[in-house]
């Protein structure tokens, strides 16, 4: 790579970052996700079984809120890509950036930048709260397990994050990526895991799930945590190189 194509790459990052941590609207949803989630935490601690113990039960607890916790950063994502078409700032950023793919391709690495440390901190907490509220029964704490687990907690909000940022550079309008995106998360995809089983391990979310919670005992066509990170990662490399492809054709 060029100096001059290494400095641009640089400049339109920058911009991005930018553009992204001085949206008040991002870090309103952060804030509302961790407050939704210190709460949810605490709520599923409490309702939690009494004689929880070890690694386990602390993280089974702990992260029991992330099927709610995703909506923030689903919701973050669509933020990140459909807010500048409401007042019609892209055509500025446009102009200023003529570079369509490698300003979205940046844009979304500047996403990514900003969530994970907060997907991090966020889904910690809860494994944190839990720890704290049934540590007296938890005689061995795994800190490999832990580690590993926060860590597909952290790679799968990262990942529906950019998930979504691409489906909202796609629709280019926030209400509609919303339905869209919320609607299938919430309503669709747990409609579609019941009446479809055997296939359910092909939506993103259901595939991502395997990537931080170990399966029941009894549960049947489980994948392991490095097939449920290449199902999520394939599903967001899909939809970004369609954004990328329809962003660089189609007018602003």
């Amino acid at each position: 790579m060029s100096a001059s194509s290494s400095r641009k790459i640089t400049r339109i990052l920058g911009a991005e970052l930018d553009k992204l941590v001085t949206l008040p609207l991002v870090w309103r949803t952060l804030m509302a996700t961790f407050i939704l989630n210190v709460v949810l935490a605490a709520a599923f601690t409490s309702a939690g079984p009494q004689g929880a113990a070890g690694t386990q039960s602390i993280l089974n607890i702990g992260l029991a809120s992330m099927g709610y916790l995703q909506a923030g950063f689903i919701i973050l994502g669509i933020l990140a890509t459909c807010s500048e078409y409401t007042g019609g700032q892209i055509r500025t950023t446009l102009t200023t950036i003529p570079w369509r793919g490698f300003q979205l391709s940046m844009k979304l690495l500047a996403l990514a930048i900003v969530t994970i440390p907060m997907a991090f901190i966020m889904a910690a907490s809860g494994v944190l709260y839990a720890f704290m509220m049934i540590r007296d029964t938890a005689f061995v704490i795994e800190i490999d397990a832990m580690i590993k687990t926060l860590a597909g907690a952290t790679g799968y909000l990262t990942l529906t994050t950019l998930l979504s940022a691409a489906i909202g550079a796609l629709l280019r309008r926030t209400t509609p990526a919303l339905v869209v995106l919320l609607g299938h998360y919430f309503i669709v995809s747990p409609l579609l895991r019941d009446f479809l089983p055997r296939i359910k391990n092909v939506f993103p979310d259901t595939a991502g799930y395997y990537m931080y919670m170990p399966p029941t005992p009894n549960e049947i066509n489980i994948l392991t945590p490095m097939q449920g990170t290449g199902i999520l990662m394939l599903w967001t490399l899909i939809f970004i190189t369609v954004a990328i492809v329809f962003y660089r054709k189609r007018d602003a």
